[in-house]
Parts: structure tokens; C-alpha cells; sequence
């Protein structure tokens, strides 16, 4: 390339960058739109609230009426501590709470002790539970057993809490109820107990398994052995219930008719012939007898 095509290419390259440098110093103005700007929109005053979900509270049942019985005492207790806790809107004070629950107080000695304490309010114008902490602490005191664990203790160590004619389900709610209250806890007792007190039957069913035998210090496994085996025992009792109800009905008699006997055909036998007899002999009449002569003979005179 000679020295006059370098100049040249130099002398234009340098033109460009020239006018390269004069656009971006001053650029073009943008082009002229038609279309209306858009409105710039303002922010609301104050925004609604979000709504908020609706707390729904379950639904409630009251507590069945309490007499006496101090077996029921811990459980009609619980039951109505159970109701406040879930439903705490529906009591302004603690009064309010006391006086509901002696609402279900109606007969026998239960109505007494609960008249009693309005009898007090009538006389010192004061409500005298003041709070249901007390309430609680007078109520153990008046319905809940006196000594429980000694009443469990004697009926474990007893025969009344045998399964007999029970299901293993309820034999098995009233063991677990005696044994919380006596305090046992130690496992091998446990099924030694538990186990007396199953059925015979039952009982002998778990001891002789082949395989699989529940452990002596596992009275869970113990306790589902027994209800297996006692669902069996119904399931069986059930089924042999249907089958001896059912009327037994005679097998159906089909009677078969004989299909006729092909007989032969035999050709025919020609008649044979038959000879005349002589006519018989006639018999003889013999003389004919006068009957007038008799009469004559008769009628003569001796």
C-alpha cells in the first residue's frame, strides 16, 4: 500500500470520529409522539382494612347433670374446666362460672351441698365461693373418692375387677383405669395382673401361641394379643349364631323318567290250526213224572 492510500483512509477515519464525537455531544431531539401521555395516578387517601377470618369457635356441649357419685366427680370436673377453657367469652367473672356449674347440680346429695351454699349467700350476702379455684378444692373435697388409691389397691389385689362375661375392651378400660389410680407402674406387675384377670379361655390362647408370645414385661403387646383374640372369639360366635338360625331346607328331589325301552319287533307267528270236538252227548230226560197223580194221591182219605 503506498503512503497516499494510508493518508487517505487516515484522513477519512479521522472525518468519522469527528462527527461521531459532535452526535454524542449533541444529540438529535426525540421524535414527536402522537399519542397522549398517561395520567399520573394519585394514591388512594387511606386504604380498607383487609379483611380478617372469621374465628369459629366448635361446637359446645353442656355438661350432663352431676348427683353424687364421687367415681363421676373427676370426670364431670374435667368436663366443665374442658367447656371454660374452650369458651371463655361466655363468662364475664368467676362467679359466672361457679354458678353455671352448680346449674347441673339437681339431685341427691349434690342438690343439698349446692343448696347449701346459696343458703350461705342468703345469710351474709356474699357469695361464698369466691373463685373457681375454690370451687375446685370444695368439690374434691365433698364428690371426688375419699381414697382412691387404697380402693383400687384392694380391687386389684381381689377378683371383682375380672373380665367375665365382658369384652376385653371393657375389662381392659376398667384395669387401666384401677391401675393408674393404685399407682402401678411396674410392667412385669402389670401383666401378671392383667393376665388374672382375663378369661380363661383367652388367656390360655396368648400363654400356648408358637410364635410371637407376648412378652411377661410388655403389657401393651399383652393387651393387644387379648383384644385379637377376643374379636375372634365374636367373629366365631357370630357366624356359628347365623348358621344354627338358619332353616334348613330338604335337598330337591329330581325325578328321572325312565326313557322307554327300544323292544324288538318279532315277525309274525302264524295261527295254528284247531281241530273240531265232537259235540257232547245230550243227557238223558228220563220218564216224566204225573204230577196230577200225586195230587190225586195226596187228596185220597186214609
Amino acid at each position: 500500500m503506498s503512503e497516499n492510500n494510508i493518508n487517505t483512509t487516515l484522513a477519512a477515519l479521522t472525518t468519522q470520529l469527528q462527527q461521531l464525537t459532535q452526535l454524542v455531544a449533541n444529540p438529535p431531539p426525540p421524535p414527536v409522539s402522537d399519542t397522549p401521555p398517561l395520567p399520573v395516578l394519585s394514591p388512594p387517601a387511606s386504604l380498607p382494612p383487609a379483611p380478617t377470618a372469621k374465628h369459629i369457635h366448635p361446637k359446645l356441649t353442656c355438661s350432663l347433670d352431676f348427683s353424687r357419685e364421687r367415681h363421676n366427680g373427676c370426670t364431670f370436673l374435667n368436663s366443665c374446666s374442658l367447656y371454660i377453657h374452650l369458651a371463655p367469652e361466655q363468662f364475664h367473672d368467676e362467679e359466672e362460672r361457679i354458678l353455671w356449674a352448680l346449674m347441673f347440680f339437681k339431685s341427691s346429695r349434690a342438690a343439698k351441698w349446692s343448696e347449701n351454699v346459696f343458703c350461705q349467700e342468703v345469710d351474709t350476702s356474699v357469695f361464698p365461693i369466691q373463685t373457681w379455684r375454690d370451687f375446685e378444692q370444695q368439690f374434691q373435697v365433698h364428690f371426688f373418692p375419699v381414697n382412691a388409691e387404697a380402693d383400687a389397691i384392694n380391687a386389684l389385689e381381689g377378683t371383682s375387677y375380672h373380665q367375665g362375661g365382658r369384652t376385653v375392651n371393657d375389662y381392659l378400660d376398667n384395669f387401666q383405669a384401677l391401675v393408674s389410680d393404685a399407682g402401678y407402674m411396674n410392667p412385669r406387675t402389670l401383666v401378671v395382673k392383667f393376665r388374672q384377670g382375663l378369661r380363661l379361655g383367652i388367656q390360655n390362647q396368648i400363654t400356648i401361641m408358637p410364635y410371637e408370645r407376648p412378652a411377661d414385661t410388655d403389657p401393651d403387646i399383652w393387651d393387644r394379643a387379648a383384644q385379637r383374640i377376643d374379636q375372634a372369639y365374636l367373629a366365631n360366635e357370630a357366624f356359628q349364631s347365623v348358621s344354627c338360625s338358619a332353616p334348613s331346607t330338604p335337598p330337591k328331589t329330581v325325578s328321572v323318567r325312565p326313557s322307554p325301552l327300544s323292544v324288538a319287533r318279532l315277525p309274525p307267528v302264524p295261527p295254528l290250526p284247531v281241530t273240531p270236538k265232537p259235540p257232547l252227548p245230550a243227557p238223558s230226560m228220563g220218564i216224566p213224572m204225573d204230577v196230577d197223580m200225586t195230587r190225586k194221591t195226596r187228596s185220597l182219605p186214609l
